[in-house]
C-alpha cells in the first residue's frame, strides 16, 4: 500500500518531534535531509501511522501500529484515527508521555494529535493553529484531513462509508 505523497514541497520539520501540549508529542520516523529518527524509551506511549523497520519503539514500550496513507481515508481507517485519538487523550489525562508519529510527522500525525486535542477540550481550529504553531507551518497541510476535522470525524467516517 502506498502510504506516503511524493509530491512534497515541504521538508519534514528539523525537530525529531515537538511537545505540543504537555504529554502530547508529535513527530516523524525522518526529518529534515531525511535523516532517521528511532525512538528509545521517551516515551510511555508511540501511536505510528506509519512504519520503518529498526525506529523503535524498543520491547516494553507500549506501541500501536495502523499503516494509514497520506491521502483519503476509507471507514475503517477514520475508525482507527478516533481509536489512536482516544488512546492519546487517555494515556495524556493519565499523565503519560505520548508521541504520534507517521512518515515526516506533519498530516497523519498531524490529524490524530488535533482530534486528541478536541478531545481534550479544544475546538478544531484551536487544535489545528496549534499542532501548526508547535510542529510546523506545515502541518496539516492535507486539505482533506483538515475537513475531516471541521465535519466531524464520526460524520467524515459514516459519509466515506456511503461510498461514491
Amino acid at each position: 500500500m502506498k502510504t506516503r505523497q511524493k509530491d512534497r514541497d515541504n521538508r519534514p520539520p528539523e525537530d525529531p518531534w515537538n511537545e505540543i501540549r504537555p504529554g502530547l508529542w508529535m513527530g516523524g520516523h525522518v526529518r529534515a535531509g531525511e535523516e532517521p529518527v528511532v525512538v528509545g524509551r521517551e516515551f510511555d506511549l508511540v501511536l505510528s501511522l506509519y512504519q520503518r523497520e529498526g525506529h523503535g519503539p524498543p520491547p516494553g514500550v507500549e506501541h500501536h501500529f495502523a499503516e494509514m496513507p497520506d491521502g483519503p481515508l476509507n471507514e475503517a481507517q477514520i475508525a482507527e484515527v478516533e481509536r489512536f485519538a482516544v488512546l492519546a487523550a487517555e494515556a495524556v489525562r493519565a499523565g503519560r508521555s505520548t508521541l504520534v508519529r507517521c512518515h515526516a510527522g506533519l498530516n497523519r500525525s498531524g490529524l490524530v494529535v488535533a482530534q486528541t486535542l478536541v478531545g481534550l477540550g479544544l475546538t478544531v481550529p484551536e487544535a489545528i493553529a496549534l499542532v501548526r504553531l508547535r510542529r510546523s507551518p506545515w502541518a496539516l497541510h492535507n486539505e482533506l484531513f483538515v475537513q475531516y476535522l471541521e465535519s466531524g470525524l464520526p460524520t467524515a467516517r459514516l459519509l466515506v462509508g456511503l461510498g461514491p
